[in-house]
């Protein structure tokens, strides 16, 4: 009971120690509802995930359903489609009987030609921007998908009537959803950003969180001398002190929960579209909330009970520790370098086992932990060694010196925060690196309408449509045909057909003229005997004989591609001239599409058009779509941290500088009443911030450099230095240090008025 006792007197004393008490609480409410709303939302993303997932779930088709008699059924077949960098997924829905079922958030049969779209969908529609993508499947919107269809608010979605699916395209379905996810887990490479990732983004907030319990801690200790002159002990001094951090943590619970609740309402259309949510699906986790609840207050008690170990408080006063103590560096040292022993490893490459998981995430701790140690020895061996200068150069220098903690605990967050960003940049631009050299050439064609399916209008309708797109200048076509050897007949081969313009994308030609032959042959194929005679067009149809010529050259296949990985079979490439005038049955047909750079939204302009030919037709980029894809979101989602980040940094900057200017107001009031300019207290304010900062990010480029390099080894890609991206993460944290502490300035000029020198 002494000891609740002991607890509800702490808290008494923060809340009634009147106008300076409830500012000190307020602070610390404030910074540790900065950490607590960070926490909840990465708690959060688990069910921001699910609730993405079922509501795709809903919707998906299941192709191996097992229809019932007399259930009413429709035909769909998905379109996969994008405007500039967003992707446009849709369905074609033919209904079969009158009852037929109906996709999530869509309220009404569609007849041919009917268009349901996205709000988002329909917004781009309506736009300026949108103007390359109207007409892309027809203009006559009837309706919008509700949100039970939908992802997220910024998915662009539609669902188009159609009556030209048949059983052969398309899938049968009686109800939507009940499609197995194909969860092949994560690629390790993935997985590796993902556990960088959450080390990053969480790492600060343990820092940001244990620096903002301190605020205040000078004026407390004053506090706690007094008590002890009243008769208290040093374990009920400790109490005591428990009790006014219990006070401030239970405050930033609210605070961060009230941060969390006004940033759920806007976080989900301030994401990227392909990451967008609803308000409704920003819900904690309840294990991970409560954790939450109960680690924090947990926490910013063992901070302060750490901090008091520090100090010696006597009922005459309060006594520092650390006076004429130097910090020791060889303990500081074990840490990154612990971490680097559990990060050596990756240097044999990747593997997604749990033990490789828990190595590397301990790792990346124990190294970004040790910048945040190796920090204040770094500052303070330093800073004794600088003299000379103005005189607000030595107003910090001496501040520094005399105690450089409280400064070093507000940029070691950022530092860690710096030093990870610079990793993960570092990863993700040595990925896209590796993915841009093995890259397919688009030197003539730039643009695809792939698997083209033979029909009536295929001869010539789709080059004419797809030249007539604006920003088209060429259109090449590649006919492939399975051939079958005589006179065996059993073993099948894959003949493509075009110009040697065309069949320069499907592999490394030297010099090709109208009548040569080439023959791709992946690596671990096997290539095909010169004179093979061969039976063009598929099983059952005639569509001539032909005999692979002597004379046919042996390539390799493009560099970028499916058809650049081994395993693949090999290929005949010919041009029109040695066919001999052979006309073939093609299996299939794929469309390149010259763009002029010079018209906007070209490429989607020749979307638009293949799509007016056939609504399911699959035109994309040249380059390889899927990593750019995979790589765009990767970079969209390290933006959003950093920006999340940033702001973290700046607002608890902003906190804490206004936390130390009220600790030193009389000191400062003092220097200004014997004539100290403000110019020059202001000056001395930013130099005691830039000091420690530029020290960090130096120590934070270089860490985060060298866990890049270890990154990039891991996963086979090149090593190089991201100098772009080391300088605008460290750049912008600086900027936004520096602007912060510009912010406070005013508050300094306030409390130097003569006012602040009364005390009672």
């Amino acid at each position: 009971m002494r000891r609740i006792g002991d607890l509800a007197l702490g808290i008494r004393l923060s809340v009634g120690g009147g106008r300076s008490g409830w500012v000190r609480l307020a602070l610390i409410a404030v910074g540790v509802g900065l950490g607590v709303t960070m926490l909840l939302i990465a708690a959060s993303i688990p069910t921001v995930l699910d609730a993405r997932d079922t509501r795709d779930g809903a919707r998906s088709v299941n192709t191996d359903q097992e229809l019932s008699l007399g259930s009413p059924s429709a035909l769909v077949q998905e379109v996969r489609s994008a405007y500039r960098e967003d992707p446009v997924v849709g369905l074609m829905v033919q209904p079969e009987h009158d009852g037929a079922p109906l996709p999530p958030g869509v309220t009404q049969q569609l007849a041919p030609g009917d268009l349901v779209v996205s709000p988002a969908l329909a917004d781009l529609l309506a736009s300026t921007d949108g103007a390359a993508l109207r007409g892309r499947w027809g203009d006559r919107v009837v309706g919008t998908i509700g949100s039970d269809g939908l992802t997220g608010p910024e998915e662009l979605r539609f669902y188009l009537g159609t009556d030209q699916l048949t059983v052969a395209s398309a899938t049968r379905i009686q109800s939507f959803g009940g499609a197995e996810s194909l969860d092949e887990g994560l690629d390790p490479t993935l997985l590796l950003l993902v556990l960088v990732g959450m080390v990053v983004l969480l790492l600060p907030v343990a820092i940001f969180v244990s620096t903002a319990v301190r605020f205040g801690s000078e004026s407390r200790d004053r506090r706690l001398a007094a008590v002890r002159l009243v008769g208290a002990d040093v374990g009920m001094t400790r109490r005591i002190a428990a009790g006014e951090t219990l006070a401030g943590a239970a405050g930033g619970l609210v605070v961060g929960t009230l941060l969390f609740l006004a940033i759920g309402q806007l976080a989900g259309y301030a994401v990227p579209a392909s990451m967008s949510f609803y308000p409704e699906d920003l819900r904690p986790v309840p294990v991970l909330a409560a954790l939450t609840v109960v680690l924090v207050p947990v926490t910013t008690v063992l901070v302060t009970l750490s901090a008091l170990k520090q100090v010696l408080v006597e009922p005459l006063g309060v006594v520092r520790r650390s006076g004429g103590r130097r910090r020791r560096f060889w303990w500081r040292l074990t840490f990154p370098v612990a971490g680097v022993a559990l990060l050596t490893p990756l240097l044999g490459g990747l593997d997604g086992s749990l033990g490789s998981q828990v190595m590397v995430v301990a790792g990346l701790v124990l190294v970004l932990a040790g910048v945040a140690l190796l920090l204040p020895w770094l500052v303070e061996a330093t800073v004794h060694r600088l003299s000379g200068g103005s005189v607000a150069w030595e107003l910090a220098v001496r501040r520094l010196q005399l105690d450089s903690g409280t400064a070093v605990r507000a940029v070691s967050g950022i530092a860690v925060s710096v030093a990870g960003l610079i990793a993960i940049q570092g990863l993700v631009g040595a990925i896209g690196a590796l993915s841009a050299g093995s890259q397919a050439d688009t030197s003539t064609f730039q643009a695809a309408v792939l698997d083209i399916e033979p029909d009536g209008r295929s001869a010539g309708t789709w080059a004419a449509e797809l030249a007539r797109a604006e920003g088209v200048t060429a259109v090449g076509e590649l006919t492939s045909t399975w051939a079958r050897t005589e006179p065996v007949g059993d073993d099948e081969m894959l003949v493509e057909s075009g110009t040697c313009e065309v069949l320069a994308q499907e592999a490394r030609l030297g010099s090709c003229a109208d009548g040569d032959v080439f023959v791709v042959v992946p690596e671990g194929a096997t290539a095909p005997a010169p004179g093979s005679t061969y039976l063009l067009g598929p099983a059952g149809s005639d569509g001539g004989r032909w005999t692979l010529p002597a004379s046919a050259e042996v390539v390799d296949p493009p560099s970028g591609g499916v058809n650049a990985m081994g395993g693949m079979p090999a290929r005949i490439l010919v041009t029109q001239g040695a066919l001999e005038g052979i006309r073939l049955d093609p299996e299939s047909v794929t469309a390149y599409v010259a763009l002029d750079p010079a018209v906007p939204d070209a490429l989607d302009h020749m979307r638009t058009a293949a799509a007016q030919v056939d609504p399911a037709a699959y035109a994309s980029p040249i380059e390889q779509e899927r990593i750019a894809s995979v790589l765009g979101g990767v970079r969209q989602s390290l933006l959003v941290g950093t920006v999340a980040l940033l702001a973290l940094i700046g607002a608890s900057m902003l906190v804490n500088v206004v936390e130390q200017l009220r600790e030193r107001h009389r000191l400062l009031a003092v220097l200004v009443a014997f004539g100290t300019r403000r110019r020059t207290l202001g000056g001395s304010v930013l130099f005691q911030v830039a000091i420690p900062v530029l020290l960090g990010l130096t120590l934070a480029v270089a860490t985060g450099s060298g866990l890049a390099l270890a990154l990039q080894t891991a996963v086979d890609a090149p090593l190089t230095f991201d100098w772009v991206g080391v300088g605008v993460t460290s750049g912008a944290a600086a900027l936004v240090v520096l602007l912060t502490t510009a912010a406070g300035l005013p508050l300094l000029w306030r409390l130097t008025r003569p006012e602040a020198l009364r005390s009672e």
